[in-house]
């Protein structure tokens, strides 16, 4: 996916504790630069600052960066030659998304199909016996005192 003009990433967002593989192709890769490298950190105070040398390949520099949990992740390119693409001074900055969260966990595992399939025949089930007992507690008292059936005589006249 393209964020930005010459900067790929290889998913089509950022996920906080995921790895990413960020593709680059500008100006330090169209001037045949033979070094790149990234700078980068996380939030809006460059936490965790770091610099990695990419891989060059003929589809541009590539390396492939673990994202922790943050707000945002903030990058850089320079070369062997101390010329730098930093976004004209504002930095590449792109919003790292919360991991998403299982609704149902059991034994610390995320919940597979089969697994939710007999939670909602267990629901059924539930529903059913509180319906039964609802009834047994509600008519069983009127068959007894036989209320139940005077009720069933007097509708007939």
């Amino acid at each position: 996916m393209e964020l930005t003009k010459n900067i790929f990433f290889n998913t089509d967002k950022l996920v906080e504790n995921t790895k990413v593989k960020i593709s680059y192709t500008g100006n330090l890769f169209q001037n045949a630069s033979n070094d790149v490298s990234i700078h980068y950190g996380f939030g809006n105070t460059w936490e965790n600052v770091n610099d990695a040398k990419m891989e060059k390949t003929e589809l541009g520099f590539q390396i492939e960066i673990d994202l922790i949990s943050s707000d945002t992740f903030n990058f850089c390119f320079y070369n062997e030659n101390g010329e730098w693409d930093n976004n004209y001074g504002n930095n590449y900055v792109f919003p790292i998304e919360k991991k998403p969260v299982e609704l149902i966990v059991l034994d610390d595992e995320p919940v597979s199909l089969g697994n939710v399939r007999k939670l909602r025949k267990s629901y059924i089930w539930s529903k059913k016996i509180r319906l039964a007992v609802y009834k047994i507690i509600t008519y069983l008292p009127k068959l007894i005192s036989g209320n139940y059936k005077k009720k069933a005589l007097d509708t007939n006249k």
